[in-house]
């Protein structure tokens, strides 16, 4: 691959944005890349965690606005290359597995929206997110329409993207943004550290947990209710809650554990 590194360790995956000369900032090259690796994530059993990075002290800078202008005056090209980005975006953000955005520096414009589509975010104490679409006269994209407002409320979301302004690591976890902030040395492991222990849950629960929270705000207190009862009849019937029963009984200590 070009424009990211992918790796595999004890069932994490790692993709790491790879352009540093540019801040990460996304290409044509590179959501085909993410896209690829997507689907590879989503349909291996053997991966059970996914982290999101970049290299040289960036997550992302946004979308590449030199590579932009080539398609300026080519609406249907723009809409193609945004519909592509649509679909694999809407399989990582139901991807049935955690996923978690270590931010080290800019997540600007659509590394912004990158770093929302995880289930958490992680920010180095140089982390930086802005929501830069005003600034360029552009409205927000790679699903920050729909991930912020879910985030932080819908009246915040207007704030901070009408404003376009700039968020640091200490406000963006006060906002709920980022869930917490490390020093920029520890930001990789902790990242690791919190996926490979979501990595020991039962599959089966954290799917079926994280479709329902994706769900959450769309529906009402009748249909969450009937989405816990099926979600929880497929829970009960694993391997793992059996085991999990049975150790517990023993006293033997439990298979999943939080990272402190």
């Amino acid at each position: 691959m070009q424009t990211i590194e992918y790796r595999l360790d004890d069932g994490v995956a790692t993709i790491t944005l790879n352009r540093p000369e540019h801040k990460n900032a996304i290409n044509a090259d590179m959501t085909r890349e993410l896209a690829e690796v997507v689907i590879q994530v989503r349909d291996s059993d053997e991966i059970r965690a996914l982290v999101i990075t970049g290299s040289g002290g960036s997550f992302c800078a946004g979308g590449d606005i030199k590579a932009m202008l080539a398609s300026r005056d080519n609406q249907p090209e723009r809409q193609a290359r945004m519909r592509f980005h649509h679909r694999w975006l809407e399989q990582l953000i139901h991807l049935d597995k955690p996923v978690i955005a270590a931010v080290d520096g800019p997540a600007f414009g659509a590394g912004f929206g990158l770093a929302l589509a995880a289930d958490m975010i992680i920010a180095s104490d140089n982390a930086r997110f802005c929501m830069a679409f005003m600034k360029i006269g552009l409205v927000p994209d790679f699903a920050a329409l729909y991930t912020l407002p879910r985030v932080v409320g819908l009246q915040r979301a207007k704030e901070i993207m009408y404003s376009a302004r700039t968020i640091e690591a200490d406000e963006a976890v006060a906002l709920g943004i980022a869930l917490e902030k490390v020093a920029p040395d520890a930001l990789a492991g902790r990242a690791q550290a919190i996926a490979g222990s979501l990595a020991q849950a039962s599959p089966t629960a954290f799917a079926q947990t994280k479709r329902a929270l994706n769900g959450s705000q769309l529906n009402d207190l009748k249909t969450m209710l009937d989405i816990e009862l099926t979600s929880q009849s497929v829970a009960f019937a694993t391997r793992e809650h059996n085991d999990a029963v049975d150790g517990f009984l023993a006293k033997q200590p439990p298979a999943f554990k939080w990272p402190e």
